[in-house]
């Protein structure tokens, strides 16, 4: 895309996606560390995100889908990559070619693997656990049926028995030691072999958890991408995204007059209103209008009026004209804006703010030498 002809920019910082998989791993001590990049990492981009995590030392990746796979693996031949998702009913052979290993979550699905390794020898997978938030994985009756028949397990190889975490955001929630106290309990009833398979348990937030929840490999996605895996403290990740929106106009308003749609904003007086070539069509939440801050040259500027779909208004009474003028840059993200900031303001979560950033703004993403 000709930047010229977009509406606004998002800026990737690779080396921060870097710096943040660095640290993660160094407070993991002797654990491994992983990285989920599913939803093409998180709205930013896998094809270059991945590479970028596989130069800091990554060598195994998550995604949701046997198709996320597939793309990573295009750009990474040696890596290893496990599907959340699970065993997509009639993708097993794709699974096989493409080197993709099943997070297996149903005694049906541990079926189908381990017969198909009858003719394709030894295939890899992770055994999931289910521990108190009703998605996917085995509960404790099929971990007893599992137990009671370990032949249903034949040529498979298990790298990982995992479990997710639902509260992991909430250190003081009794659900995480709930879940630890459920996944040691059916991991003990697993067949003997199992009990001593390495253990995935932590995402983002269970990181911070302590050590208890650490075991062998952990799966942060979200704080690799500078959202706040210690919501109630400062967050200790390094910032990624920008978010820039083009200046279309700025006009002078002399009197009290309504903005945007609906009219639900009234200048008081004299005001300068510059309108911004961001909407929601990029991802810029209607939820937004009259509540959200922007920044020009880290000052703060308030969101007036409704979002529409290619545009937001922006009260720059308080900035001098000079710094303001059609074509310059307003930050949507960034310049003092945090993405859980604008997050919150949303009533939404970072998750959701990065993977609904539209592809109307070009991207641009700064790495090593550039």
């Amino acid at each position: 895309m000709d930047p010229r002809l977009a509406g606004g920019y998002v800026t990737v910082d690779l080396i921060a996606i870097q710096q943040n998989y660095r640290f993660l791993s160094e407070n993991l001590k002797d654990s491994e560390c992983a990285a989920v990049v599913k939803a093409d990492a998180y709205g930013l981009g896998a094809h270059k995100v991945a590479p970028a995590l596989a130069e800091a030392g990554c060598r195994k990746f998550f995604v949701a889908l046997p198709e996320e796979g597939i793309e990573i693996r295009k750009h990474l031949p040696e890596i290893e990559i496990f599907i959340l998702g699970g065993l997509f009913d009639g993708c097993e052979i794709l699974y096989i070619h493409e080197r993709l290993a099943p997070v297996l979550n149903s005694i049906e699905e541990i079926k189908i693997w381990s017969n198909l390794t009858e003719e394709h020898g030894p295939l890899p997978a992770i055994l999931h656990l289910e521990t108190g938030i009703c998605r996917l994985g085995l509960n404790e009756k099929d971990v007893r049926i599992l137990a009671d028949n370990p032949a249903m397990m034949d040529g498979i190889e298990f790298d990982y028995v995992m479990s997710h975490l639902a509260s992991a955001d909430k250190p003081d929630d009794l659900q995480n030691k709930a879940q630890l106290a459920q996944f040691k309990f059916l991991r003990e009833l697993l067949p003997e072999g199992l009990q001593q398979t390495p253990v995935s348990f932590a995402n983002s937030s269970g990181i911070f958890l302590g050590n208890d929840y650490l075991f062998d490999l952990a799966r942060p996605g979200i704080a690799l991408f500078g959202g706040n895996p210690t919501p109630e403290k400062e967050n200790p990740m390094q910032e990624v995204v920008q978010w820039q929106g083009k200046i279309l106009q700025v006009q002078d308003v002399d009197s009290e007059k309504p903005v945007g749609y609906g009219a639900t904003y009234r200048t008081t007086g004299k005001t300068r209103i510059a309108t911004v070539a961001i909407g929601y069509a990029d991802g810029y939440f209607r939820y937004l209008g009259n509540k959200a801050e922007c920044s020009i040259n880290n000052k703060r500027v308030p969101v007036v009026g409704r979002v529409s779909m290619d545009m937001i208004a922006v009260d720059v009474t308080s900035i001098p004209r000079e710094e303001c003028k059609r074509g310059d840059l307003v930050n949507l993200i960034g310049g003092g804006i945090t993405l859980d900031e604008l997050a919150n303001k949303a009533e939404t979560i970072s998750y959701e703010i990065l993977t609904s950033l539209g592809h109307r703004c070009h991207r641009r993403y700064l790495e090593a030498g550039i």
